[in-house]
């Protein structure tokens, strides 16, 4: 669609007619000799004499391109503008954060692939996860990865397929072999702390008890809910394993409770699936979306043809004082 950003500016398409009836038309005093035979001279022309001053009429063409030129001018000072098809975009509204636990016992092959093989508990969480993300559609995402301690893999970002990549890469033992499930809590709060989106969900994955915190996980989780951070925790270990490889899912329980969460037991990647399809069902939000029209700006069209017109009349002009010259 083609429109002008300032209409209003054709207003001053008349301006040159009004300045030509207000303003006097430009004098040139030239020296005049007298002769006692002027009405000889009147006589003997043929013309009749006038008195005041003789304003020279421009040429047709001339006053055809100055006017073309002008009207040229004024829409170039009216932004014309090409509006293109409109374009939706999703805005964020929600930050949503996963923490994975890659401590040594995600090594276990206690999961069923899609193929039907025995696969570890972090390979099956890798497969689930990228489908998860894969349907993220208005939220921004944050990776942690912790084990011995938590580190950040990658911040609160719009661009999934990143953070897909990195989730991909993740190894088992690369944070430690231990669990720091409280310092990830953490962790957490510091990062969404940078966030002024209202909505702020956690979904930690953890097959361990807290071996390595400097903060109790439930202290941890107040704090949290005082921040308003919701907690999904998702517990993928065994229960009836025993030391480090313990699964507390007492502590699971009350984090989750202590920031409104809700605690999940995954034991086979389907029902890891199903945990996610009901997360998106408990956590969803209005996804808000904003729409813009992009504008190409046409001005130079109309100005650019102005000054070749003109510059054309001022080569006829040239032309033709050239031929009179010539003439003479």
């Amino acid at each position: 669609m083609f429109s002008f950003s300032y209409i209003w500016v054709f207003l001053l398409l008349p301006l040159p007619l009004v300045l030509r009836k207000l303003i006097r038309p430009y004098q040139e005093e030239r020296p005049a000799v007298q002769t006692p035979f002027f009405e000889e001279l009147v006589e003997l022309s043929g013309q009749v004499p006038g008195s005041g001053s003789i304003v020279r009429s421009q040429p047709l063409l001339r006053q055809i391109i100055s006017g073309l030129c002008w009207v040229l001018l004024v829409a170039a000072l009216a932004r014309p503008q090409y509006i293109e098809l409109p374009i939706v975009k999703e805005i964020p509204t929600r930050d949503l954060l996963l923490a994975v636990d890659l401590s040594g016992s995600m090594d276990t092959e206690d999961f069923t692939s899609k193929d039907g093989k025995k696969i570890t508990r972090l390979a099956a969480v890798k497969e689930v996860l990228d489908g998860f993300l894969e349907r993220r559609k208005s939220d921004r995402v944050g990776l942690i990865f912790f084990g011995s301690a938590p580190f950040i893999q990658a911040p609160f970002t719009e661009d999934l397929e990143l953070c897909r990549g990195l989730l991909e890469e993740a190894q088992v033992g690369m944070a430690g072999p231990k669990t720091a499930f409280g310092d990830t809590i953490g962790l957490s709060i510091n990062m969404f702390k940078e966030s002024e989106l209202k909505d702020k969900l956690l979904i930690v994955l953890t097959d361990g008890n807290d071996t390595s915190s400097k903060v109790e996980p439930v202290k941890a989780a107040q704090i949290a809910s005082d921040n308003g951070i919701v907690i999904y925790s998702v517990a993928v270990g065994d229960p009836q394993a025993v030391g480090e490889e313990k699964l507390d899912e007492k502590t699971l329980q009350s984090v989750s409770q202590t920031t409104g969460g809700i605690f999940f037991r995954a034991n086979d990647r389907e029902e890891l699936e199903k945990i996610y399809e009901k997360i998106d069902t408990l956590s969803t939000h209005e996804i808000e979306t904003t729409s813009y029209r992009p504008r190409i700006d046409m001005y130079y069209w109309p100005l650019g043809l102005a000054i070749i017109l003109s510059l054309l009349m001022h080569a006829l002009r040239l032309i033709q004082t050239g031929r009179t010259k010539g003439i003479s």
